[in-house]
């Protein structure tokens, strides 16, 4: 996989994607790319992520409290050379919207065969779940960036 800027999806933006942007960005540090998140509901437009993971994330040294969530757009393929979907939904949801195969190319799960579940409507050991797969992947891709 070539490094480039990456986008993470998920249904609401509060959850899930603002933990792995946060995360990749943190960990991607000494490359020179762009890290956002969007979900691709219109649910939560403008909030801040959720209360469990700015907590979470701050735990690990990671402010993610200036995020605020935003729906994924067609524009997103042409700023964002990578667009890792959360769970299979969302992955649909974002290769809906694609109108090449360029665009479809640049879409897949943050987890090759694996979801990343949403902890909404959980506990805290559903957000700690999450951010342990989110950081194992990104660190994968980042390893493979390297090579």
């Amino acid at each position: 996989m070539v490094k480039g800027n990456v986008l993470m999806v998920c249904l609401g933006n509060i959850c899930r994607s603002p933990l792995a942007h946060g995360i990749f960005e943190h960990l991607s540090k000494e490359f020179s790319i762009t890290v956002d998140s969007a979900g691709t509901a219109s649910y939560h437009i403008g909030n801040p992520p959720d209360p469990r993971s700015i907590k979470l994330a701050m735990n690990q040294g990671i402010d993610i409290s200036n995020q605020r969530a935003r729906q994924f757009t067609r524009s997103d393929f042409d700023l964002f050379d990578h667009i890792f979907a959360m769970d299979r939904q969302n992955l649909r949801n974002v290769l809906k919207l694609s109108q090449s195969e360029t665009e479809s190319n640049k879409v897949k799960l943050l987890l090759i065969n694996e979801e990343v579940e949403d902890p909404y409507y959980g506990g805290d050991q559903g957000f700690e779940i999450v951010y342990n797969k989110i950081e194992k992947a990104s660190k994968d891709i980042l390893d493979s960036w390297k090579q």
